[in-house]
């Protein structure tokens, strides 16, 4: 039975019945692994994983003042975007922080998808709904939307059967709003090239009465070609190999933009938006700490909550975000520290506080897996 306080997306059942190992998150029941992290780890590394990320949130903006209600609410320029075209940005509060980071897709002047983090779900619309002067529409439908991650250098040759379009030439960030059962016969879905994987793939937004039509029709196609279901566990391994943040570890609203490497997403010279005042002077004085990768030198995993110091003992922050990398055999991790190069730049020799004792590691610059 399903607990009263978590959720169950639409491929509960598809997921029982391969036998993963489901737990809590993000207010859902999600499954961590089917096989083993590793093992789905390198699949997509190799060939193709698929994922269920249904309990992301996903909210409508329409109407005359969509786009200024975007462009008002998120950091980065809503105007250079187009029919077909997404981008990644934040939503900051106006001291900085980072309420949330999200995808923007526009599908029509007047409609835009805005793609949220699952556990900011009711905080999330709550803050959109706050901060919407120009009174634009704003629905929540991620009841109404399940999202699979086809994620993988064979992503693209496993999907392109089910599209007459060439998937070649769908530009990253870049979405087919597809209708009239373009794609596997769904009335509509969205076909987007995005992902979180550091791996080419796609990332497919269906009606959940598709959706274990669909999940189980790619992975009877892509079987040959090595396409594995991967859970949540290898998402997060592959998202940290790959030097992606995850919120409510590596930002939040106590963190900003400019200190996390996320200054490329916000855009001053746009017009105004919430937290733009304070970002301007934060990016003037420069930030204070800045978010590093790093590798360990020597066994040892480091774990989110670890105290990071210099090889003098000097304290210098605390890791966000630590795992053992499958591609590495080593541990990885990020986390925050004085923005001085002395501490920032790759090759740097650092320690991470684990069990009292220093662990050696050095900063490097993702893709991590690529070093």
């Amino acid at each position: 039975m399903a607990s009263d306080t978590h959720k169950r997306t639409p491929l509960y059942a598809a997921h029982e019945a391969l036998g993963a190992r489901m737990m809590p998150f993000g207010g859902f029941e999600m499954p961590v692994q089917y096989t083993s992290i590793i093992d789905e780890h390198k699949a997509v590394r190799t060939a193709a994983g698929l994922f269920d990320v249904s309990h992301m949130g996903e909210v409508m903006v329409t109407g005359p003042e969509a786009f200024a209600f975007v462009q008002h609410l998120v950091t980065n320029d809503a105007s250079k975007l187009y029919d077909g075209r997404a981008m990644y940005t934040v939503m900051c509060t106006p001291d900085g922080g980072i309420v949330d980071d999200l995808l923007v897709y526009r599908r029509a002047d007047d409609a835009y998808l805005l793609v949220i983090n699952a556990a900011n779900i009711a905080k999330d619309v709550a803050w959109m709904r706050d901060h919407n002067p120009m009174d634009a529409a704003i629905e929540n439908i991620s009841a109404d939307v399940a999202l699979l991650a086809l994620q993988g250098p064979e992503a693209f040759a496993i999907a392109q059967p089910f599209l007459d379009q060439p998937l070649d030439d769908l530009s990253f960030y870049h979405f087919l709003d597809t209708t009239d059962g373009a794609f596997m016969d769904c009335d509509r879905a969205i076909v987007s090239r995005t992902g979180y994987t550091g791996e080419p793939g796609l990332e497919l937004y269906l009606s959940p009465g598709d959706a274990q039509r669909v999940w189980n029709t790619l992975l009877d196609a892509g079987r040959a070609q090595g396409l594995q279901p991967a859970g949540l566990g290898a998402r997060d391994t592959l998202r940290l190999e790959a030097g992606y943040c995850l919120y409510g570890n590596d930002i939040t609203t106590e963190t900003t933009p400019y200190e996390a490497g996320l200054g490329w997403v916000v855009k001053l010279d746009a017009g105004d938006f919430v937290g733009r005042a304070a970002l301007r002077t934060i990016k003037e004085q420069g930030p204070e700490r800045a978010l590093v990768a790093f590798i360990a030198d020597g066994r040892g995993i480091p774990r989110a909550g670890y105290a990071i110091q210099a090889p003098d003992g000097t304290a210098l922050g605390t890791v966000t975000s630590g795992t053992q990398s499958p591609l590495l055999s080593a541990g990885i991790g990020m986390g925050y520290v004085p923005n001085d190069d002395a501490y920032t730049a790759p090759g740097t020799h650092l320690q991470v506080m684990r069990r009292k004792r220093p662990m050696d590691v050095t900063v490097a610059k993702p893709p991590l897996h690529e070093q």
